[in-house]
């Protein structure tokens, strides 16, 4: 089995300044993954799947153009989850179709949740560093193009770039 993840990551220098701030937060989960917005969480895969797996990820990438992007404010998914996140104001519904378009085919599965396009800043620390999350981000703003996503394959207590995928279908 390999343990798969697909995200969208944040471009420097917003990713940077976003690593800094989760670090700040006390969240050990800040270092494995630059900052994302996911679109298919940690996932245990078979082997054998693999190949059919990068074949579906490329035929995603073909299916959807580059998108713009904007970051604002901040967001929580207490009480249900010890989450605090950045929100993804433009470009959502560009990341529920990828996220739908990801998990079909050979990756399709049961979503325990809708999904919610975000960025995580601080997940499974005490309160008061979710509130100083909360409150230090909420009037966060961040603009970029997202122009390719990537498939991550978890290497340990890690994570190590398998594909970055341009994405290169019609229109914006």
């Amino acid at each position: 089995m390999a343990r798969i993840g697909i995200a969208i990551v944040i471009p420097d220098p917003h990713a940077e300044q976003l690593r800094r701030w989760r670090a700040s937060f006390e969240d050990v989960g800040s270092h494995p993954v630059p900052p994302h917005v996911t679109l298919l969480a940690p996932t245990e895969v078979p082997d054998q799947v693999l190949p059919a797996m990068d074949r579906h990820v490329e035929s995603v990438a073909r299916k959807v153009g580059p998108f713009p992007m904007r970051l604002s404010g901040s967001s929580t998914f207490r009480p249900v989850s010890p989450v605090v996140f950045v929100n993804v104001v433009v470009g959502a519904d560009h990341c529920a179709r990828l996220e739908s378009l990801v998990r079909s085919g050979p990756l399709a599965e049961p979503r325990p949740f809708t999904y919610h396009p975000h960025v995580t800043v601080a997940h499974d620390v005490a309160d008061d560093r979710l509130d100083a999350a909360a409150s230090l981000l909420a009037r966060y703003e961040a603009e970029f193009l997202v122009e390719s996503f990537t498939v991550f394959d978890g290497v340990g207590d890690g994570w190590r770039l398998r594909h970055r995928l341009t994405l290169r279908g019609e229109g914006r």
